[in-house]
């Protein structure tokens, strides 16, 4: 049996970077200044999200595509994607004027869906099948084999690999003595093709994968020593949320990546937030993965040069109330309980009055009633300015009686809430 690569040749990447000009864009290398500041570190963010279809995934689609042959052309393109590799192969179909047909899960949101259509055109037909990627893949597997089609994997491929390498050339170009690179890891394609590069053209910089918390495969593959499937992942992380890396990608990441973080669903959304606040970027949750763990590294990144790769900015605006709540989770300022209020006039006023602080605010309230007598217990949700709140906030509630069932900590119960 062939022993599988751990690195993709530098001549592959060169000649996949011939193939992509005129097609792909040369995206910007930003000096981030609030982002240096805080870290007290030199770093740059490199623009992605500002790419042709807003995320590098054309690179390695059209990579992929443009050298198939004719035959394999005229059969037509099968994909499956959680949405930015769909992009690319529904731009590239259209460019090359071949038909496609895109699997895509049917939670992806809705505006990459929209994406996809409007780049391919006539050209693609999009199927929305299963629950994660890892379903629309087995889908697109069936119809590959019985239509014949040919099959462009998101990750799992070599020249797919060596396309989203390109982008780690175009980082050494435009920056040098590079001490540090973040970069999102979910099949591993953009960690395999950027690492190849910097490992064969500046060995001293320090390749960090990040993946999210609900999708570890990596960080799973390597506790195992072999590449794991996952049993199960949280999709928030569209753009990551892979259940089984291709083992070339992950021989690859073992061999190239210095190190692997794992970050919370929660850190990622604050890491959103704070950069369209500061920044007025929008990036996809899978996109802020390499930003979301400077924090996790501000040690070691004190007074270094970091690129960080920002890969998408796929991010439809109907999620922001989504990743406003799992902030504010995550940071401690939002807690629901279950409260059962006294049966007697004026209980709800007291604890508005003698347990909220002055900066404690309701945000969720369902209280049953019956015969104007309060009925059960009031499911409630509050929002603090500062989690130091939370423990004064406790005791208020405990010294008059309010105190239930704290529900932020039982996820059986908090998942009919959020």
């Amino acid at each position: 049996m062939q022993a599988v690569k751990n690195s993709i040749a530098l001549e592959v990447i060169r000649k996949a970077r011939k193939n992509l000009e005129g097609v792909v864009s040369t995206t910007p290398l930003v000096y981030m200044k609030n982002f240096s500041e805080l870290y007290g570190a030199e770093i740059y963010f490199k623009r992605e999200d500002a790419q042709v279809v807003r995320s590098y995934k054309i690179r390695g689609a059209y990579n992929k595509i443009q050298g198939l042959s004719e035959e394999a052309l005229n059969n037509g393109i099968v994909c499956a994607s959680a949405g930015n590799h769909a992009q690319g192969v529904a731009y590239a179909c259209n460019k090359l004027k071949v038909q496609g047909t895109i699997f895509m899960p049917v939670t992806t949101p809705n505006q990459k869906i929209a994406q996809v259509r409007m780049f391919g055109g006539e050209y693609v037909d999009i199927q929305l099948v299963g629950d994660s990627y890892d379903d629309s893949h087995h889908a697109a597997d069936e119809f590959c084999a019985a239509k014949n089609g040919t099959y462009v994997h998101p990750f799992a491929d070599e020249e797919v690999i060596a396309g989203q390498g390109t982008v780690g050339f175009e980082i050494l170009e435009q920056q040098s003595d590079i001490d540090f690179v973040f970069m999102p890891v979910g099949g591993g394609g953009l960690a395999s093709g950027v690492g190849s590069v910097f490992h064969e053209l500046s060995p001293k910089t320090q390749l960090i994968g990040v993946e999210p918390e609900g999708a570890p495969s990596l960080a799973t593959s390597l506790k195992n020593g072999v590449n794991t499937a996952l049993d199960s992942i949280d999709k928030f992380v569209d753009g990551a949320a892979v259940k089984k890396m291709g083992d070339l990608n992950f021989e690859c990441c073992k061999h190239l990546l210095h190190g692997t973080d794992v970050i919370p669903e929660g850190a990622i959304c604050s890491t959103i937030l704070k950069v369209y606040n500061e920044n007025a970027l929008v990036v996809e949750p899978a996109g802020a993965l390499s930003i979301a763990a400077l924090e996790k590294h501000k040690e070691q990144i004190k007074g270094k040069k970091v690129v960080c790769v920002v890969s998408g900015g796929n991010n439809d605006i109907t999620r922001m109330e989504e990743m406003k709540e799992r902030t504010l989770l995550y940071e401690g300022k939002k807690h629901y309980f279950i409260i059962n209020f006294p049966q007697r006039a004026g209980a709800l006023k007291e604890f508005v009055v003698e347990v909220l602080g002055p900066n404690d605010d309701i945000s969720y309230f369902e209280y049953t009633k019956k015969n104007n007598r309060a009925n059960g217990p009031a499911v409630v949700g509050l929002e603090l300015k500062s989690k130091n709140d939370f423990e004064p906030l406790l005791e208020r509630m405990k010294e008059k009686g309010f105190l239930g069932r704290y529900l932020n900590d039982n996820e059986e119960l908090f998942q009919f809430i959020i």
